[in-house]
């Protein structure tokens, strides 16, 4: 894999423009040129369009949007009241009113410690978003060399096909001139129709892998989409047990724990802070008619009396609350270390294994259908020992691309455990 983790960790926000549906997707299908892209452009564009995305941004910004809310200010409240004596012969003359503005203020500490619980709910829900995104960007990687090894299966098919058809003229020329008997000729053209057969049924795989990568971009299935980068065996492994120690220190699951872990804390700092004042700050202005205004200021608190233990229990559940989320983590770190080595040594199988039938097993292969065809055309092999030696050929190849896309798709999946791209990590390979 050799995209940039900027990329994957970049909080992209731009959205699809809308398309149309039904029918007239179908004609902007075909009226609209394939799109070429590489595997890190079409990273990318997952990252801007993919719909699951765009709804975890949207949660990040009502995380963000309560986390004003939680730490606003108190709003300031007015008041007012009109005040008359009973019984007096002019009413008007005997009537007041009272106007004031009013505030209630937390204690210092405590709207600082709000500050900190809000910031860690939106920094774990920042996490989620990244999480999501290093999740796309690896399923975006695999969709794209699922197409790559459909595209590759297709250029070796049709490499088969033209095989197959020299091979049916060579056996119609000695067929000819009678030194072969019809059976080679019909070999010959069953696996022609079978070397067609293999094609079609490609097209089926081309198209569905074509419509699995457009899924994950946000563009309808049914859009034209080429690759423009080619199956290539990956670059040997870095050590395990360094993966591990840098995913212990990147993996988004545990950076988002790790802040819900500071909120909590912080909650049970404010839960702890119950005696410490609210501070009221008020100006009233007094209106008695006929003497003139006047203001009065006052400052005062609040401290609230708990007769019955209520704010106890919210410390206490607070707390338990901590030790929760501290066992957590340490499950989650477990769960990452495990993460990291499954897929190093799935990584490492599937790379051995491509590395195996590129070096030993394909070259073989190839060579047994030379020395096949050629003996054939020499008069000393049989038809029969072309054809299985072609199909093994192919089996060969087809083989080797599926081992290739499968040692990409396990690199892949090792760089979402470990949290980073290997390319950028500086450690130590494996020999």
């Amino acid at each position: 894999m050799s995209y940039h983790w900027k990329q994957v960790l970049a909080l992209a926000g731009t959205a699809m423009a809308a398309v149309p549906r039904g029918a007239s997707c179908q004609r902007d299908a075909t009226a609209r040129p394939a799109l070429v892209l590489s595997r890190l452009e079409a990273i990318d564009s997952a990252l801007a369009h993919n719909p699951l995305l765009r709804v975890a941004r949207e949660q990040v910004a009502q995380a963000r949007a309560r986390g004003v809310e939680n730490t606003a200010f108190p709003d300031p409240t007015l008041s007012g009241d009109l005040t008359g004596q009973s019984g007096a012969t002019d009413f008007r003359s005997n009537t007041g009113s009272d106007v004031g503005v009013g505030l209630t203020l937390p204690f210092p500490t405590k709207f600082l410690l709000r500050h900190r619980v809000s910031g860690a709910d939106v920094d774990a829900a920042e996490f989620g978003l990244v999480q999501l995104q290093q999740q796309t960007a690896s399923q975006t990687a695999q969709a794209y060399d699922a197409l790559i090894v459909a595209l590759r299966h297709r250029a070796d098919l049709l490499e088969g096909d033209s095989l197959a058809k020299d091979f049916e003229r060579k056996t119609q020329v000695r067929f000819s001139a009678g030194s072969v008997p019809r059976l080679d000729v019909l070999k010959a053209r069953v696996e022609l129709a079978q070397a067609q057969n293999d094609l079609l049924a490609n097209q089926r795989d081309v198209a569905n892998a074509r419509a699995a990568l457009n899924r994950l971009l946000g563009r309808p299935l049914g859009f034209g989409i080429e690759a423009a980068d080619s199956l290539a065996t990956p670059p040997e492994l870095p050590d395990a047990d360094s993966l591990v120690a840098i995913a212990l220190t990147r993996r988004p699951e545990l950076l988002g724990l790790a802040r819900q872990r500071a909120g909590a804390s912080a909650t049970t700092a404010l839960a702890q802070q119950y005696l410490l004042p609210d501070v009221g700050l008020s100006l009233e202005k007094n209106m008695a008619r006929g003497a003139p205004g006047t203001y009065t200021a006052s400052i005062g608190f609040s401290v609230p009396l708990f007769f019955w233990n209520h704010q106890r229990g919210e410390v206490a559940e607070s707390k338990h609350h901590e030790r929760e989320l501290e066992a957590a983590y340490a499950d989650l770190q477990a769960q990452v270390d495990l993460d990291v080595r499954a897929t190093h040594a799935a990584a490492a199988t599937a790379l051995q294994q491509a590395v195996y039938l590129r070096d030993a097993l394909l070259p073989e292969a190839r060579r047994a259908y030379e020395i096949a065809l050629t003996s054939y055309g020499l008069g000393g092999s049989s038809a029969l020992d072309v054809l299985d030696a072609r199909r093994t050929l192919l089996e060969a190849e087809g083989q080797f691309a599926d081992a290739l896309g499968a040692a990409n798709d396990a690199r892949a999946d090792l760089e979402r455990a470990v949290g980073s791209p290997l390319e950028t990590l500086g450690v130590r390979h494996e020999d």
